[in-house]
């Protein structure tokens, strides 16, 4: 520890930064193999889009 205070002020920012983006990417990584790397919230949109889609598709092609 005695080493990192003898470091300059931004070079010591630069290690930190570098540490606690090491450490919030090592989650990020973690927790999406967890969770199988399904974005649950965007595949529900997708059909959502789809299925509106499908319904004014429907509702012109009635209206003609």
């Amino acid at each position: 520890m005695a080493g990192f205070r003898s470091l300059a002020p931004k070079t010591r920012n630069l290690v930190v930064a570098g540490g606690l983006s090491t450490f919030v990417l090592g989650v990020y990584y973690y927790t999406m193999r967890a969770v199988g790397g399904t974005d649950e919230l965007q595949v529900a949109i997708d059909k959502f889009e789809e299925m509106k889609k499908k319904d004014a598709g429907n509702n012109s092609n009635a209206g003609s």
